[in-house]
């Protein structure tokens, strides 16, 4: 059976509409049911009237279609800029409209946030918890409705249907939007029990490309004290509701801890439920909506479904090989859900974990904290095809989530105070960035600093006063980590990611430069970053050409520059040379280099000798950084010339030999700088304002 989804949006006479969605069961007579204004209508026949208006829309209707689509998408930029919505806020005054046209079996509704999304997005099925109503995401509607096709299960309160029939019911929609879409993957996101949900069905289904995201998933329920809650609700007196006005009456203190006491005094499990309470306090003011949402005969129904859900879900665990992304809480009062997502990231082969430590149970709906479209980029779990590319599945950072990134790294700025020097393209030099060049493919060649600590301000200032967004090519081990092992965890790498790092490899190269992107290459690679004691600024780049012919293929300019400043903030005193004399460190590196994707196997010298450890560095007081971005040296045109090996031989020795001569006069020129040391730069700021340019050496 199939329906159609259409919209009502102010101001416009006729409805957008949609193509049908799936609908789960039938509705009584045909007659639509309504999700409110808020969200996309489902029937399950379309009236006649609506058939009319569609055969003779006019290009009048079609001018103010497009108009709201305008409108709409300029609202989705304006608010990319503010914080992330207040889940609860919404989540309650939404879930009020669905309880009053509630009824009728489970079904899929479309939020009218998710109109404008981008060409062959990917399905997104949101499975909720055991609230039912599909809103567990309303948070992130609106950024999600652009890379996505996002449909939400609703179950309706009065509902009794079984969790196997759940599971056949969401299977169905699964399979017909696989025969439809058989190349792009379909998301499962699933909360609490909708995590169990996701689970059965993926173990159902292994021949569907399937994506699951849980979270805090309900399969720990047999572990968690959510099993005493039922005799606890049986033992209460009346409905849940019952007890309402004696709470809202209540105005001191933790109301809902002392209700709970008055309820169930004299019952052993009230310190139980004192805890179980704790994530509805955010929200106690709206206590009557949710004793509508799991009135006591409800919750009761839940739970039981919930224990069986989990049980259903852990006997067939063995069975899921989909790619799967677990959020846990370190916070829930409700499921062990660390403790679980530790378990299930060990038994499940193609498993991703992200813990938010100081978040409860209901994680997508906490204010601020969690923003799921921005942990699929940190992660590289948006993809519309069988796999991940780094390039074309790669979606820019908002304004804010780049605000967020660089706010992270304020640190590291504000050390370094960082001076950035360009050259224009008659030869001059100029403070600032005036002669990056604005527009693509440019390929910025050169120096790793030790531990990679240039790349903080140089993305940072780049973004911000070019608005260009500098895409690095990064180790392999940012990307992949084995479950067991002594690198550093994947999920410290998730903001690289989401400033659009790519693992090193040609293709990604290819790819980069032919979609006219800034891209930021270091030919020495972790060789410069981990580099020995005396070792500063010295190039350790292979002796034949590797980018110089991709870069003329595409006609991209390279912009070859220096970056001093490491040995202002720390000196290497205890290196590799000195460490793998000691046994235990010689088989801690040898441990942790096999452990990393190696790479430039069959290069010879230095810069194949990319062993992974952690030298010793003895800090200083911090001095500055200064980067200069020579004379972008231009290919286009050179194309057939460059094929010539020594010919691409001899412009990469000289490209080489610009970083090293852009190296050479930034440390020459910093000697001259009288603020270079942090002391004297805080100085300035003291009298001039901590907002203020600082000063340095005369070009």
């Amino acid at each position: 059976m199939a329906a159609t989804g259409a919209y009502f949006s102010p101001g416009v006479s006729s409805p957008i509409f949609r193509r049908a969605l799936p609908l789960l069961g039938t509705l009584n007579s045909g007659r639509i049911q309504s999700m409110t204004s808020r969200f996309a209508i489902s029937v399950d026949r379309v009236p006649s009237t609506f058939v009319e208006a569609e055969k003779g829309i006019t290009s009048e209707v079609k001018r103010e279609e497009r108009s709201v689509v305008a409108e709409t998408r300029k609202r989705l930029e304006e608010n990319e800029e503010k914080k992330p919505r207040n889940g609860w806020k919404d989540y309650l005054e939404q879930a009020e409209e669905l309880i009053v046209t509630d009824g009728g079996p489970p079904r899929w509704f479309s939020p009218l946030e998710c109109r404008s999304r981008v060409d062959k997005s990917p399905l997104m099925l949101f499975l909720p918890g055991i609230d039912g109503m599909g809103l567990g995401l309303v948070s992130h509607h609106e950024k999600l409705g652009r890379i996505f096709d996002l449909w939400c299960l609703h179950i309706p309160v009065a509902d009794r249907t079984p969790f196997i029939d759940l599971v056949k019911l969401v299977e169905k929609t699964v399979r017909s939007e696989y025969q439809r879409s058989p190349n792009r993957p379909i998301y499962l996101v699933g909360e609490s029990l909708g995590g169990c949900l996701a689970l059965a069905v993926a173990a159902r289904n292994r021949d569907i490309d399937l994506v699951l995201i849980l979270a805090n998933p309900g399969t720990s329920f047999s572990r968690s004290q959510l099993e005493l809650v039922t005799p606890l609700l049986e033992a209460l007196p009346g409905s849940l509701s019952s007890a309402l006005p004696n709470i809202l009456s209540l105005t001191a203190g933790d109301p809902l801890r002392m209700v709970l006491d008055n309820v169930v005094k004299g019952l052993p499990l009230q310190n139980t439920a004192r805890d179980l309470i704790e994530d509805f306090t955010t929200f106690s003011s709206s206590l009557p909506v949710l004793a509508d949402i799991l009135p006591k005969e409800t919750l009761l129904w839940k739970l039981k479904m919930l224990k069986s859900a989990s049980e259903y879900a852990n006997s067939r665990l063995y069975a899921i090989k989909s790619q799967t992304l677990i959020l846990c809480s370190g916070n829930d009062q409700l499921l062990p859900s660390q403790q679980e997502g530790e378990r299930l990231h060990k038994l499940l082969p193609n498993c991703d974990l992200r813990k938010f430590d100081d978040s409860g149970h209901f994680l997508l709906l906490q204010e601020g904290s969690i923003d799921l479209v921005t942990i699929l980029k940190g992660t590289s779990y948006y993809r519309r095809g069988k796999y991940h590319d780094y390039v074309s599945d790669f979606i820019p950072p908002t304004p804010y989530e780049a605000k967020q990134v660089i706010e992270s790294n304020s640190l590291i700025n504000a050390v370094t105070s960082a001076v950035m020097l360009s050259t224009l393209e008659d030869g001059t030099i100029v403070k600032g960035l005036a002669g990056i060049p604005s527009e693509g493919p440019v390929l910025f060649v050169g120096y790793h600093m030790l531990l990679g600590l240039e790349l903080v301000p140089l993305v940072s200032r780049i973004f911000n006063e070019r608005n260009i967004l500098v895409r690095g090519i990064a180790h392999p081990m940012m990307f992949a980590k084995r479950k067991t092992g002594r690198l550093p965890e994947i999920s410290s790498f998730d903001t690289f990611r989401i400033m659009g790092a790519v693992p090193v490899a040609p293709s990604n190269l290819f790819k980069l430069l032919s979609s006219k992107s800034h891209v930021l290459l270091y030919p020495g690679g972790m060789r410069e970053a981990l580099h020995r004691k005396g070792e500063e600024y010295k190039l350790f780049w292979p002796e034949q050409s590797e980018f110089v012919r991709m870069a003329a293929r595409f006609g991209a300019k390279i912009v070859p520059f220096g970056a001093v400043g490491e040995d202002d903030l720390g000196q290497v005193v205890i290196d590799y040379d000195d460490l793998v004399k000691i046994p235990y460190f010689k088989s801690e590196i040898e441990s942790l280099t096999n452990e990393a994707m190696q790479l430039r196997a069959g290069a010879s010298g230095e810069v194949a000798n990319q062993q992974v450890h952690m030298p010793g560095i003895l800090p200083k007081v911090p001095g500055r950084f200064y980067y200069y971005f020579g004379k972008p040296i231009e290919t286009e045109g050179r194309k057939l010339e460059l094929k010539d090996r020594e010919k691409s031989q001899e412009l990469y020795l000289e490209v080489q030999s610009e970083v090293e001569r852009c190296i050479a006069y930034l440390k020459e020129k910093r000697e001259s700088d009288p603020y270079r040391s942090i002391l004297s730069r805080l100085l300035y700021q003291a009298t001039h304002g901590f907002t203020s340019d600082i000063p340095t050496f005369e070009i």
